[in-house]
């Protein structure tokens, strides 16, 4: 694997990035992880390696780190960090099988993953392309927008966090402040799939009479090269569309809505297409959860949401063409509230009142996804990039906004879904420790340890202070649910599921059968 000068942005981040994962999926379930203040000591594959760090299970790394070798510590490069962690990850394996236990945790494969290192080195290539990219791209006026394109590094627990196929990724990448025109087709109307509502679709443009207006993404639109004719016609270029954080989901300003495309692009773990059953699912969420959601906000007044309401595609490509009509959140927001990535706040997020804006933002955020899901038995997925924050003036945290119905889940046994498609009722559904584990990972472990160690710095007297003040709010708010169980368990102290990316990439596998591995509860 080729490697950048040590010391680049893109080698350091994406070396950051893969020493969490090896803290937490591969030396921290064999116990070869070490507090050495002020560095975190582990062991990969025999070797000893060392980092100075702060912000607690974050794990924000100060300074390069270091591997031990002939009793002297020598800076650690990206490749030696991917080779150990193959070896590591493979002696695994062979400890398995041995003992007749398969593949082992998180379903690692029997075989050694040969595109990892590969991988690695493309995400570790796109960073240093979006790097190279902004300077001279103009970034969006809109705030809201700023914010969806100022995730330049990505996950800071994924080993291939900025992972894109194609090779023109770059003019599509919101990273480096793409804004294009989408492509406009008319559908015969013979040959269109469509449910909900769609008038926002039907405003982008004229169609002529007996078809259906279609957007599409046009780097969907050069992966899949439909065959046009009388059923599906090329109208041209349409409006300009500015892409958010997913890359797929973009924001049209002149229709002042959102579309959510298919990309047959593999971004991260999954190739980004809209199954069939979740373009149904999306308008059936829609309209299930408008009522819950209306009664949720009685008690939470700060959550919002962005409904989904129809989708549209055509059926010769019902996959490959289907897009998705979401609201914007400028609908949504009061007056005088602006929308932010809760992604982009754990970048940077600098009150003066650190301990007043946390209390603000986890009554905000936390407390209506835990009523949703004992309540009402509704599994939100709000992690970072799921989640928009309405900041006011002076910049306190007035509203939470949670957005994409893809990974919204019913708790299976509390909700009738009889009348439903058996494909669209399963993809709907999480049985009850898999939808805890998914809110508990999502709102925890993802996104409110990373906002807690962005507004503690380095000050770990405050990230405790911080973590006290939520677990009181938590504590309240459990009483006021009847203590349930799993909530008691959260607040007693029990470790947190963390989501294994690490393993899921190297096993090659579906990002839905990534497991969880234990990591220390800040709440305790």
């Amino acid at each position: 694997m080729d490697v950048l000068a040590i010391g680049t942005p893109a080698e350091e981040a994406t070396l950051a990035a893969l020493l969490r994962c090896c803290v937490r999926e591969v030396a921290g379930p064999r116990g070869l992880v070490w507090p050495a203040p002020p560095y975190v000591l582990l062991r990969v594959a025999g070797t000893l390696l060392r980092a100075r760090t702060h912000g607690g299970a974050a794990l924000r790394l100060d300074g390069p780190p270091e591997r031990l070798e002939g009793g002297s510590w020598r800076p650690l490069t990206v490749t030696e960090l991917v080779r150990l962690a193959e070896a590591d990850l493979a002696d695994r394996q062979d400890e398995h099988a041995r003992q007749g236990l398969g593949a082992g945790p998180a379903h690692l494969p029997v075989e050694p993953n040969g595109e990892f290192a590969g991988q690695v080195a493309a995400s570790r290539d796109a960073i240093a392309a979006i790097l190279a990219a902004r300077p001279a791209a103009e970034p969006p006026a809109d705030p809201w927008l700023a914010s969806e394109q100022a995730l330049v590094y990505g996950h800071p627990f994924h080993p291939t966090p900025k992972a894109r196929d194609g090779a023109d990724w770059l003019r599509y990448a919101p990273e480096a402040h793409a804004a294009f025109p989408l492509r406009l087709l008319a559908v015969r109307h013979d040959a269109l799939a469509e449910e909900g509502d769609l008038t926002a679709l039907d405003a982008l443009g004229p169609a002529a009479g007996g078809y259906r207006l279609l957007p599409a993404h046009p780097w969907q639109l050069a992966l899949l090269r439909p065959a046009y004719g009388p059923e599906l016609v090329d109208l041209g270029p349409g409006p300009v569309a500015v892409p958010t954080s997913s890359v797929r989901t973009v924001y049209v300003p002149d229709a002042e809505v959102c579309l959510k495309f298919s990309l047959d692009v593999r971004i991260t773990n999954c190739v980004r297409k809209n199954a069939w059953y979740e373009l149904a699912g999306a308008v059936e969420l829609t309209s299930r959860l408008a009522p819950v959601l209306a009664e949720v906000a009685t008690r939470h007044p700060a959550a919002r949401w962005l409904p989904e309401p129809g989708y549209r595609t055509a059926l010769g490509q019902r996959e490959g063409l289907g897009v998705i009509v979401r609201a914007s959140p400028w609908t949504v927001c009061d007056p005088g509230v602006t929308p932010v990535l809760a992604a982009a706040l754990a970048l940077d997020a600098a009150p003066a009142d650190p301990l007043a804006w946390w209390t603000a933002y986890v009554s905000a955020v936390a407390l209506p996804v835990l009523d949703l899901y004992f309540t009402h038995g509704v599994v939100l997925e709000p992690h970072l990039q799921n989640v928009l924050v309405g900041l006011d003036a002076a910049g306190t945290p007035v509203q939470a906004i949670f957005r994409d119905l893809e990974g919204v889940k019913l708790v299976a046994g509390r909700h009738d879904l009889g009348g439903l498609h058996p494909a669209v009722a399963s993809a709907l559904t999480h049985d009850p420790a898999r939808g805890w584990a998914r809110v508990v990972y999502c709102l925890f472990v993802n996104h409110l340890t990373e906002i807690a160690a962005t507004l503690a710095g380095h000050d770990d007297g405050l990230l405790r202070v911080l973590w006290r003040a939520a677990r009181d709010l938590l504590d309240r708010q459990a009483a006021e649910l009847g203590r349930p169980l799993p909530l008691r368990d959260l607040l007693a102290g029990a470790p947190l599921p963390a989501k294994a990316n690490l393993r899921v990439r190297w096993a090659r596998a579906a990002d839905r059968g990534a497991g969880y591995v234990p990591i220390a509860n800040p709440l305790a």
